[in-house]
């Protein structure tokens, strides 16, 4: 049901060697950036809560809200989330919207029962449904959940913007492409997408930065 996982910096070497063989755009990427981080996070409440509260914003503003939920919600479990009120949260830096989505999953946990380990044991479009359900969740937060929570190799978040500009700049194509492109573009990384996507978004990191003037 699950395929693949991704364990250990073993495994992503294991991932690029083969997209490296399969692919000369992933071959010259590889040349650029060397192994992409391995990225795995507990598939737990904190887990896929640190995951929320990335969404939309850089890595540093997403780190700094993060290291103050981790000291406010202590434990960091669902119960305890919901045990505290919205100025205690407020505090962290946490958007209202996020507080809402962040109240949503812990109710799901709490009271409703979700068992995200053991819905870590489903297909993909079952997480999704399960996951999508819950409000302020969408397609972007359960594939990223898949992929570095659950560590599956074939892991593909289409809808991220920076991979999108990432499969642009390295394909060469005119324009970003959009979903129905992006899945159809990611089938030659197959069954490799989540080690596809490291190296793109750490190609993207060293766009940005300007270090990426190596043709590929």
């Amino acid at each position: 049901m699950t395929g693949r996982i991704i364990k250990t910096g073993k495994d992503i070497q294991s991932g690029v060697k083969a997209l490296s063989r399969l692919c000369p755009e992933m071959r010259g990427i590889h040349k650029i950036v060397g192994d992409p981080p391995l990225r795995r996070r507990p598939a737990n409440f904190p887990g896929l809560a640190r995951i929320i509260v990335g969404q939309q914003l850089s890595v540093a503003s997403a780190n700094s809200i993060w290291r103050r939920v981790e000291l406010t919600v202590c434990p960091l479990t669902a119960d305890q989330f919901l045990a505290l009120d919205d100025a205690a949260l407020g505090g962290c830096g946490l958007s209202r919207p996020k507080i809402r989505t962040l109240r949503a999953l812990s109710s799901a946990i709490a009271g409703e029962g979700l068992d995200l380990a053991r819905l870590g044991r489903s297909s993909n479009e079952k997480i999704h449904e399960r996951l999508t359900a819950i409000h302020g969740i969408g397609d972007w937060t359960s594939d990223i959940f898949i992929m570095f929570c659950l560590g599956r190799a074939d892991g593909w978040a289409p809808g991220d913007l920076a991979l999108q500009h990432a499969v642009q700049s390295a394909l060469g194509l005119a324009e970003r492409p959009k979903l129905p492109e992006m899945s159809e573009i990611s089938e030659r990384w197959k069954p490799w997408r989540g080690v596809a996507a490291r190296l793109l978004w750490s190609y993207y990191g060293a766009l940005r930065e300007g270090r990426a003037g190596i043709p590929l």
